[in-house]
């Protein structure tokens, strides 16, 4: 865990620094789509991006949140999920960029974990469309900050 961690944002300097190494992690290996549309890499891809700063970092909330389903639903609509996904992608249901939004939506309507779900949501389709060979999305903004705030 963090040491003595005192403000805000001391605590998203370190956040920062982990999703940075997660990206390292993830980036330039191009891993296959079944590969990453599973339930274990989905989790494993939080673990890394947060696993410096929070115990439970890649593993689903157990409480109830504002927004996101009931939590004991996480583990099987992340399983729906992932198998759908790795449909679309066999059957050509959509193309890349609607692949990655119907992947993107979904997480985020989940809300698997405790927190970190829209930086997660945001890495996990940046890579999964850098591993079907597109770029990474810009996410609204000038193309200079990848969706973790590092530079691209």
């Amino acid at each position: 865990m963090i040491p003595d961690i005192k403000t805000r944002e001391e605590l998203n300097e370190w956040e920062q620094t982990n999703i940075i190494e997660a990206r390292r992690w993830l980036f330039p290996t191009r891993r296959s789509p079944e590969r990453i549309l599973c339930s274990n890499f989905l989790k494993k891809v939080h673990r890394k991006m947060f696993d410096h700063v929070w115990e439970w970092a890649g593993r689903y909330r157990k409480t109830e949140k504002n927004i996101g389903i009931d939590p004991y639903s996480i583990s099987v609509e992340c399983k729906k999920l992932s198998d759908n996904a790795r449909f679309w992608l066999k059957k050509k249901t959509y193309d890349h960029l609607e692949l990655c939004a119907q992947i993107h939506q979904r997480l985020t309507q989940i809300h698997p974990f405790a927190n970190g779900n829209g930086r997660h949501a945001r890495l996990y389709v940046d890579y999964l469309s850098y591993s079907l060979g597109q770029a990474e999305f810009t996410w609204g903004g000038d193309g200079q900050v990848s969706s973790s705030g590092v530079n691209s």
